[in-house]
Formats: structure tokens, C-alpha cells, sequence
């Protein structure tokens, strides 16, 4: 973990949160800004700076991460579908440097992209 980066603080329990799962690997809190009725984030406890920066040696942990979410989304009522995103270095729209992933859902979700 950082010393600096906020999302390793809010895993170390430095910051608070509203935790959703934790485990040795990775932790899951609810977003303190939510485009939707449920919007959390889950985030290895390795810092890992983005997807970009992940290479073979990161492939069990990105496995679970991906393995997870939707247990996760169950969980927290997202029966019917929901949204990942993993936004990724800052041309990908990523504000904070530690690789998370973004789980949305229980309401009308705007498309990413407009369909013509």
C-alpha cells in the first residue's frame, strides 16, 4: 500500500468508509459521490496504479476482482444487471491513481456512449 493514495488509506481503515467486503486481497466500499442507487468500488489492497500498469503476475488477482463484482452486485440488489467500469490513466477519465472498479446499478443508467 501507499502512504499517499487516498484508496489505500480508505483499505488500511485510515479513512473511513462504508465497506461493502473485505479480505486479505481486496476491499469493496460504497462511492461517496453515486451516479446511481447502488455505486461501489472495489480495489485490491496492492496499489496498483491502473489497469495499464498490470501485467501477467497481476492476472489471479484481476481474476478474482472480475469474479467477485457480480457477487457483490447480488448482494447489494443488483439483481437485474449492472455496470463495471474501470476507468484507466487520465485520458480514460481515471481521477484516482489505484485501479478500481466501478460497480453501478439499481436505476435508469445513462448509456456510456450514444448510439445513433
Amino acid at each position: 500500500m501507499s502512504d499517499n493514495c487516498i484508496f489505500c488509506k480508505i483499505a488500511r481503515g485510515d479513512i473511513p468508509s462504508r465497506k461493502v467486503y473485505e479480505d486479505d486481497e481486496l476491499f469493496a466500499f460504497h462511492d461517496i459521490n453515486p451516479v446511481a442507487p447502488v455505486h461501489f468500488l472495489l480495489i485490491p489492497k496492492l496499489h496498483l496504479v491502473s489497469l495499464a500498469e498490470a501485467d501477467d503476475s497481476h492476472a489471479a488477482l484481476l481474476g478474482k476482482m472480475l469474479t467477485l463484482a457480480p457477487k457483490l452486485a447480488k448482494e447489494q440488489g443488483l439483481d437485474n444487471g449492472f455496470r463495471t467500469v474501470i476507468n484507466t490513466g487520465k485520458g480514460g477519465g481515471q481521477e484516482v491513481f489505484h485501479l478500481h472498479v466501478h460497480i453501478i446499478g439499481g436505476g435508469n443508467i445513462p448509456p456510456m456512449v450514444k448510439r445513433s
